[in-house]
């Protein structure tokens, strides 16, 4: 595992072939981490990057369901993130994906899919890990140039802050 230059005490990104990694250990069980993830009131806090918000989040998180984020820029420009649920295993483990919109239509321009796990650590607290795995190398790289390691790690903190409120 290369390591970007991304990284910190409590959180570290790094690139994995097609994959780009983040893990952060929390303090927290992995059911607040979970309801952050999966609660539009919570992740609408948190899911933003600097001067965006998420300015809503519609979640029907079983196997088949839709989210859908809309992030608004400082130009009041909005942006659709659409993903289909893959798996959903309360407390333990979300996979969705761009590859379709909403049920099973095919998305124009796949570009990924993230699998997230939420392991208990020995002692209590969470391992949070986030696997954004590409289609192509070259998605990878272009997620890269858009900002994954600075981006995610900041997003992960705000994470953190919302569920140190839990």
């Amino acid at each position: 595992m290369s390591v970007s230059a991304t990284e910190t005490t409590q959180s570290r990104s790094s690139t994995e072939g097609r994959d780009l990694v983040l893990v952060r250990d929390f303090e927290k069980t992995p059911d607040k981490l979970y309801r952050a993830w999966t609660e539009p009131e919570l992740i609408t806090q948190w899911f933003t990057l600097a001067s965006w918000t998420a300015a809503k989040a519609e979640l029907d998180v079983r196997p088949g369901g839709a989210s859908l984020i809309t992030m608004r820029g400082p130009d009041g420009a909005e942006f659709p993130n659409r993903d289909v649920y893959l798996e959903v295993v309360p407390n333990r483990k979300l996979v969705l994906t761009d590859a379709y919109t909403s049920a099973w239509a095919p998305s124009e321009q796949p570009f990924m899919t993230v699998t997230l796990t939420f392991d208990e650590l020995p002692g209590g607290g969470t391992r949070y890990t986030a696997r954004v795995s590409h289609w192509t190398v070259a998605d990878r790289e272009r997620h890269e140039e858009m900002g994954f390691h600075q981006n995610w790690p900041v997003a992960t903190e705000q994470l953190a802050a919302v569920v140190a409120k839990l």
